[in-house]
């Protein structure tokens, strides 16, 4: 029978994670040439709740969708969020 992996609570962990998502929402956002308030709007959000995503110190999660949503809009695959730079972090 297979032992499941238990993960503990890491906060370090997951504000690793966020703040690798968010930068790399607003890196490809900037590349891209495309605008917060832009962006925002095709989302259907605030600017403000834009904002919020792309600061990697916000305590707010962004949802699977939303991060689903911005992958179409941005036309980046969704796995490209998830990749950590060289030197950041």
């Amino acid at each position: 029978m297979k032992q499941l992996i238990h993960f503990t609570e890491d906060v370090d962990f997951k504000e690793n994670v966020k703040a690798m998502i968010c930068q790399n929402i607003k890196k490809y956002r900037k590349e891209k040439g495309i605008r917060l308030m832009d962006l925002a709007e095709q989302l259907d959000v605030s600017v403000n709740h834009l904002k919020r995503i792309e600061a990697k110190n916000d305590r707010n999660n962004i949802s699977l969708m939303t991060l689903y949503k911005i992958s179409i809009l941005l036309d980046v695959r969704i796995d490209k969020f998830f990749e950590e730079e060289e030197n950041s972090i």
